[in-house]
């Protein structure tokens, strides 16, 4: 029995020489270079955007090389913004769902490194046979020969990675789970900025509804006075009835932004894990939003590193790269070690002291002759693929340069828009002030005066629409470049930032 042990222990001895000895197959990875790029537009950024008087008007300056906080979102100065994104980041299943994904992608990956140990099973088995009686003969005496046998077996199988063919597998696998990573990175970004998104969208149409209704409380009230006028016969029919469609106009836009509102309250329920019946305390209306003045602006190198999108293709490419090693060592000889020892005997009682011995020790190689090029052309499908994953990841690359180029460009120009709008509205103010005083007054008739209410119904939702759009402008920048993710420190996030 000693020599047996020994003799298993020489042979495991030589299983991990061989094992630990063997190269890995294949390409091995190497990162993509960061982009040579210096700026993310053609022309210098101003020092700082337009300002304009109101809401969302404060000038906004960029911050180069400053980096994006984990919590970006609190810039906003908004405490019930804050409640909302935590409580999506609490209960939204779409996140819940990354997660399990990523928890799956990583069991994955330990499951396949045990791939690199010996596998050891132990088994009992029992057997009630019949020996077969002589054919005929002087022999056949009619006992009938029964009996019952028992056998314990220790069986070690073992495949030595010569090849690294586990090791690419491996190696492939891992990267899949920093896919599976980083696509749940992008899934918070995503929905920290939708919640944003849907909040600012909120308080725009809050906006516009207020502004509708203070211009169907104007159009109601000039009516009143036209038809004042009718009665003392100082105006027409035909400028009641201009006056009562202009009234109608404005009305009939009320429901289609009220409709909206619900549709943007049922999104923030759903963001947050809730059905639309259940609602969302929060309320926001572009007054409770603060827009930052000091924006990051990383530097076109660093933005590789941040994007989540940049760094699931890159691991996609790591997939890829590693499945090439994993094809060519199937075109390799294999490998396989096995050994057995155990006991049988008649008797279950005995089977441990007084069973008859037995082992077994044996090796399997297999080298692939003839699979009709499957295994080559499986490589160079694998090698294809790696060709494939290698302009995703350019492409990525250039979409995510040119997504923060649009940004920055919308932060700017959109910076000039409210300064124009807010002018414009002002103007169409003081215009449609005047028209009403000069129609009161009989100078100006009653389709200049509706004219002017026109324009200014126009500017007035111009104005707020411009208004949000420097609130979402400011988010998309944050999530051009990269949403912080990698700043996160809190207890709930740090588990999102634990390599394997």
């Amino acid at each position: 029995m000693n020599s047996i042990v020994r003799s298993h222990g020489i042979i495991l001895l030589l299983v991990m020489t061989v094992a630990t000895s063997g190269c890995a197959v294949g390409p091995d990875f190497k990162r993509p270079p960061p982009p040579a790029a210096q700026s993310y537009v053609p022309t210098p950024l101003p020092s700082e955007t337009a300002a304009a008087p109101g809401i969302g008007g404060g000038a906004q300056r960029f911050a180069q090389g400053q980096d994006v906080q984990a919590q970006w979102w609190t810039v906003f100065g908004s405490p019930a913004l804050n409640e909302l994104v935590a409580a999506a980041l609490q209960a939204n299943p779409d996140l819940q769902a990354a997660e399990a994904a990523l928890r799956a992608a990583r069991s994955t990956v330990a499951a396949q490194r045990g791939a690199y140990w010996p596998s050891v099973d132990a088994g009992v088995n029992t057997t009630r046979e019949k020996v077969a009686d002589p054919v005929g003969g002087p022999l056949a005496d009619g006992d009938v020969k029964l009996y019952t046998l028992h056998t314990a077996q220790l069986s070690i199988g073992y495949v030595p990675d010569v090849f690294g063919a586990n090791r690419r597998q491996v190696e492939a696998l891992s990267a899949e789970a920093d896919v599976q990573r980083f696509q749940r990175e992008a899934v918070y970004m995503t929905l920290v900025s939708n919640v944003l998104n849907a909040a600012i969208e909120e308080a725009s149409l809050r906006g516009q509804i207020a502004a509708t209704r203070d211009l169907i409380d104007l159009s109601a009230r000039l009516l009143d006075v036209t038809r004042r006028q009718y009665n003392a016969g100082q105006v027409g029919g035909v400028d009641v009835a201009a006056q009562e469609a202009a009234l109608a106009s404005v009305q009939v836009t009320l429901p289609p932004l009220e409709k909206q509102l619900a549709e943007q309250r049922n999104l923030l329920a759903t963001l947050t894990g809730r059905f639309p019946g259940e609602g969302v305390p929060q309320r926001f209306d572009l007054a409770s939003l603060s827009l930052p003045q000091e924006l990051p602006l990383s530097l076109p190198s660093r933005l590789v590193e941040q994007r989540p999108d940049i760094r699931a293709a890159e691991a996609q490419l790591h997939v890829a790269s590693a499945l090439v090693g994993v094809a060519t060592a199937a075109r390799l000889p294999n490998l396989t070690l096995t050994a057995s020892l155990g006991r049988s005997s008649l008797d279950f009682s005995q089977l441990l002291s007084n069973g008859g011995a037995f082992w077994t020790v044996g090796a399997d190689l297999l080298q692939p002759i003839f699979r009709g090029g499957m295994l080559r052309h499986q490589q160079r499908a694998a090698e294809a693929a790696f060709d494939q994953a290698a302009a995703q990841y350019r492409s990525t690359v250039l979409t995510a340069f040119q997504n923060t180029a649009d940004t920055l460009q919308a932060i700017v120009s959109d910076a000039e828009t409210l300064r124009a709008a807010s002018a414009a509205e002002a103007a169409s103010q003081r215009s449609l002030a005047m028209a009403q005083r000069q129609r009161e007054l009989g100078v100006a008739g009653q389709v200049e005066l509706i004219v002017a209410q026109q324009n200014y119904q126009e500017a007035a939702m111009t104005l707020v629409q411009a208004q949000a759009s420097r609130f979402t402008n400011t988010v998309a920048l944050f999530q051009a470049l990269g949403g912080g993710w990698w700043n996160s420190n809190s207890e709930a996030d740090g588990a999102r930032n634990t390599s394997d």
